[in-house]
């Protein structure tokens, strides 16, 4: 038995419950509580941190289970992370997946900006060079990122320049329970600077709006959703480490080619003529080359047949001398009708019939095109029937005399 299930509740999990599902329940609620999806839920998301950090150290938890939240606080067993939940996220999150960058003691860093960039496939073939310009945060020159005059930057006193309020709540004899939100009297910036004295430039706001123009190297050979990072090109904020801007590669469909993964695929159009008696045909690259395919007569394509050359696909990134492979997909053209006069013709240069015996009852039928539009519709409205008849059930009729 536990003394208190509170912070099993904020997770909603079991007292009896195991790290894994702990940790399955934290990552679920932070990323749907984080202050940047949720901007209006900083105090849930504080909670939820603190009611991690807890149980998930076994030596706390026992505390926790035993007395509940006064036994940690007796205890000295309270929470390290109380301050700045921000710091457990961000440690949960980088030891489960393994990815982003590490902060050290102390180092704080400004959050990330993410652009996309549209690519076409020629782009990722050959590699371009693109300017993207972009205004990002930058610290105020006028004040150096102060907000106002010198020595006019005041401790907040309501928050004792925490930023952060802290309120106890008795809530039954023996009980009590500890809060913590945003400080309302500086907006959680922990300092305060009179209006007198406020920069005139960003008005104590500390940063300004700027504009960067950046290169971006598309490297021969890069895929769609690709991440380019610029380190440390985000914005700026006192005190923090600038984020990085970070560009994701977004390649747009392409008139002739399809890729897949180093090969390009491409379908060909034939004429049933060249299907049978042979072909030339010249593919211009996205390098804007011109490749000749050529069929030799006596050699028949049929429709779907497919075939590569080798090394004229898409190049390897950081290796764009290795290519993959140019596929391709023939596709016939057959008539639609001929003229009987040609029909003999056709016939002794193609391969004899079969001989087909015709039984003396054999019934003759009429075959009819198939509209794929019509029988489209077809099925539509007969599972719009279906489903208003009780979903193909049989209706049950009244009998009468």
């Amino acid at each position: 038995m536990v003394k208190e299930t509170g912070y099993y509740d904020i997770l909603g999990v079991k007292p009896n419950c195991t790290l894994d599902e702990l940790k399955k329940a934290y990552r679920k609620l932070a990323l749907k509580y984080h202050p940047d999806k949720n901007p209006h839920e900083g105090e849930r998301f504080k909670q939820i941190s603190q009611a991690y950090e807890v149980l998930s150290t076994p030596e706390r938890r026992a505390i926790y289970d035993r007395g509940g939240e006064q036994a940690l606080k007796e205890g000295g067993g309270g929470s390290h992370f109380a301050s700045n939940p921000m710091d457990i996220f961000e440690m949960f999150f980088h030891d489960a997946f393994g990815g982003g960058s590490r902060r050290g003691p102390g180092e704080r860093k400004s959050k990330d900006v993410v652009h996309s960039l549209a690519v076409t496939l020629e782009d990722l073939y050959k590699g371009v060079v693109k300017k993207l310009a972009l205004e990002k945060n930058v610290i105020c020159d006028k004040c150096e990122g102060r907000g106002g005059k010198k020595g006019a930057v005041e401790k907040c006193l309501s928050c004792q320049g925490t930023g952060m309020q802290v309120r106890i709540q008795q809530l039954a004899p023996g009980m009590i329970q500890q809060t913590q939100t945003v400080c309302g009297d500086c907006g959680g910036q922990g300092e305060k600077i009179p209006a007198k004295d406020r920069c005139k430039t960003c008005q104590g706001k500390k940063t300004t709006r700027g504009r960067k123009i950046l290169e971006v190297h598309v490297d021969p050979g890069m895929v769609d959703g690709q991440r380019i990072t610029f380190a440390e090109e985000g914005d700026q904020d006192p005190g923090y480490k600038p984020g990085d801007i970070v560009i994701i590669l977004d390649e747009k469909d392409h008139p002739r080619f399809k890729r897949s993964g180093h090969d390009l695929i491409l379908r060909m159009q034939l004429e049933l003529v060249e299907s049978l008696c042979g072909f030339q045909k010249v593919v211009r690259t996205l390098d804007d080359r011109d490749l000749l395919i050529t069929v030799l007569p006596g050699e028949v394509v049929k429709h779907g047949d497919v075939k590569y050359v080798l090394g004229e696909g898409m190049p390897q990134h950081k290796n764009p001398f290795e290519k993959g492979r140019l596929i391709l997909q023939f596709m016939v053209n057959f008539p639609s009708s001929l003229s009987p006069e040609v029909i003999p013709k056709l016939e002794a240069c193609l391969p004899p019939r079969g001989e087909q015996t015709v039984p003396d009852n054999a019934e003759e039928c009429l075959l009819i095109d198939m509209d794929p539009e019509a029988e489209a519709r077809r099925r539509e409205y007969r599972n719009v029937s279906d489903e208003e008849e009780g979903h193909g059930q049989p209706r049950v009729q009244c009998a009468t005399n």
